[in-house]
Formats: C-alpha cells, sequence, structure tokens
C-alpha cells in the first residue's frame, strides 16, 4: 500500500530540478578542464585505438543512458553496441570478442548486473571503463580506468531516483562521441552518409542527388542560332539552356537572357548565335555540395537554377529551384 502523508511529500519545482542538474553539468565541466583532464584522454585514446566496435552496458536508468551513448556513437562514426548485462549471461557474450572496449555505466558501482560481468571482462581481456559515481566502488576498482563522475546529490526531491546522476553520465558520453569523432576526422559529408532519412537526411543531401544529368541537360554550341536555341530550352523544360564546347561550360541562356535579347535585338534576333547572347560567368557549384547550402545560395543570387562543374569547368549536371523546392529543404550553414 502506497503511503501518501503530509510528512512524506517534499516540495520541489521543475526549475529546481533543472537548476540542480545544470549546476551538476557545470561542475563537470569545470572538472574537465581540470582534475578529470588526464584521465578522460586516456579514455579517448583507449577508444580511438579499438579495432572492433565499442560495448556498453548497464542496467535501469544507467543502461538506457548507454544506449543512448552508444547511438551517439554509431551517429558520428564510432561502430557501438548496448549490451544488456542480464542477456549477456544469457548468450549475448558472443557479442564481445577478446580485446574489445567495454564502457560500463552505474551510479553506485555496485550493481550487482554489472559486477557479474567483471571475471568474463577478465577472461576476455577486455579494456573496462568505468563510468560511475562512486571511485572507491567494486565497478570502478576493477575497471582500466574510470571515470569519477561523482555528485553532490541527485536532483528527486527524495535523494533517491536517478537523475542527476544520469545526466552527467549522459553528458559525458556525448564529450566523449563527439570528440572522438572530432579525432578521426568526421566530417559532415560522412554524417550525411549515415543519415539518408528523415530531416536530417534532407538536410544532409547533396546536389548530385538531385541535379539533371545526361540527357535532361540542355545544351547548345556556342554557334548554334537562336532557334534552335528556344527549341533546346522549350525541349529541357529547365528555363535556360547551358552552353558548351564539347562537354566543357562557356556560359548559359536563361529565359531572362532570351527577353533580354528580344528588347534590345528585335527582328535581328534569330541569326544571333549562343555565344553572342550567353552570360559567360554563371554560378556553379560542385556535386558534393550539400541541398540546402545550394538553396541558400540561389535565393541570396535570386536564381532559379545552378551550374554543376567538376573541376575541368565540364558540365556535370543542372540543378532547378523547384527541385529543392519538393524536399521542403531547411536552409543551414553547413559549407558547401
Amino acid at each position: 500500500m502506497l503511503r501518501d502523508t503530509a510528512s512524506d511529500r517534499t516540495n520541489i519545482t521543475p526549475a529546481q530540478v533543472v537548476s540542480a542538474e545544470a549546476a551538476a553539468l557545470a561542475a563537470l565541466a569545470t572538472r574537465l578542464d581540470s582534475d578529470l583532464i588526464p584521465t578522460v584522454q586516456t579514455a579517448l585514446d583507449l577508444l580511438e585505438q579499438a579495432t572492433r566496435p565499442l560495448i556498453l552496458t548497464g542496467v535501469g536508468k544507467s543502461g538506457l543512458i548507454a544506449r543512448k551513448i552508444a547511438a551517439t556513437f554509431r551517429s558520428t562514426g564510432t561502430p557501438a553496441h548496448f549490451l544488456h548485462p542480464t542477456e549477456a549471461l544469457h548468450g549475448d557474450l558472443g557479442m564481445l570478442a577478446p580485446g574489445d572496449t567495454l564502457l560500463a555505466l552505474s551510479a553506485s558501482g555496485e550493481t550487482p548486473e554489472v559486477l557479474a560481468l567483471l571475471p568474463i571482462a577478465q577472461r576476455l581481456d577486455l579494456k573496462l571503463v568505468a563510468l560511475c559515481c562512486a571511485p572507491a566502488s567494486t565497478l570502478a576498482r576493477a575497471a582500466h580506468l574510470a571515470i569519477d563522475l561523482s555528485i553532490s546529490e541527485e536532483a528527486c526531491p527524495h535523494k533517491l531516483a536517478p537523475t542527476t546522476s544520469t545526466t552527467v553520465m549522459l553528458a559525458l558520453g556525448d564529450a566523449l562521441a563527439l570528440t572522438l569523432s572530432q579525432r578521426r576526422g568526421f566530417a559532415p559529408g560522412d554524417f550525411a552518409d549515415i543519415h539518408p532519412g528523415g530531416h536530417l537526411g534532407l538536410k544532409l543531401t547533396r546536389v548530385q542527388d538531385l541535379m539533371h544529368t545526361g540527357d535532361a541537360i540542355p545544351a547548345v554550341a556556342p554557334a548554334t542560332l537562336m532557334p534552335d536555341v528556344i527549341y533546346e530550352m522549350s525541349r529541357k523544360k529547365l528555363g535556360l539552356t547551358t552552353v558548351l564546347d564539347n562537354s566543357y561550360l562557356q556560359g548559359i541562356i536563361s529565359d531572362g537572357d532570351l527577353r533580354r535579347m528580344l528588347e534590345s535585338a528585335g527582328a535581328r534576333s534569330l541569326s544571333l548565335t549562343a555565344g553572342d547572347i550567353m552570360n559567360t560567368s554563371p554560378v556553379t557549384v560542385s556535386a558534393d555540395t550539400f541541398a540546402s547550402a545550394a538553396l541558400t545560395l540561389m535565393e541570396s543570387r535570386h536564381i532559379t537554377a545552378l551550374l554543376v562543374i567538376n573541376p575541368a569547368n565540364q558540365i556535370e549536371g543542372v540543378l532547378h529551384l523547384h527541385d529543392l523546392w519538393k524536399l521542403n529543404l531547411p536552409q543551414t550553414s553547413v559549407p558547401a
């Protein structure tokens, strides 16, 4: 039967909970710039040297945090898996191999299910890194390296439920994953490769995935007469044509260029060539440009298309504004 008496209840506000956890994070940040520097650097060295996926383990709230940290490692270029300690004792030990790196999370450092893995870790010569809030605990003493995440108290009004402890674990896990990612030279392009779906996938889509290529590229030679230029533009329906010498870009003719030509040349227009009216300085991008950056460029330059070229100035494709609008791409500061 649940007790509910006034003497058992402690008043606490959401702001107080957040403030308590924020204070713990601030204290951790200070320690990461002082006494924790050598420990964390050694941990990063161990993680960077791993030749197989990292294994993370924990039970209860710490286990949930371990799952999230494993996901962050994977998301930022470091293979990692979560191993439930109980399932490990019932067949999932096959996930481990001699010499693997095991990150064990336990606030108390005395979680029985996690401690049950210690003999196995020793037998397989695992590199055990402990994330716990009790540096004198069994887990911390058994680990090759223990990162002390001691806190003054949990944010829970009864100082019991894992709150502040799991928050600092999560923050340190993110710090390890992102610092390791930077060490390994993980770039925005690598991030795009492993996030093809959802909002991030759209944000990191590349021009090469959207551009019109091959026969879909409107193209004429510099000597092409205006009737044929207009025919090519109408046939390809992109509101422009490239002007190429073989496959090398010489310029571009847009619908606007045609209107200006008709206004200025009048009856002479049809005797002009593509080379006579082309814009010789079109806006171009490379195929690996992020589509969101291309959208920002088009909107800032007030144009509806970009020409995609390679380093030799050969045409590779045409990207139209409508292709980007269909994706509902967010604008971004990701560099081209």
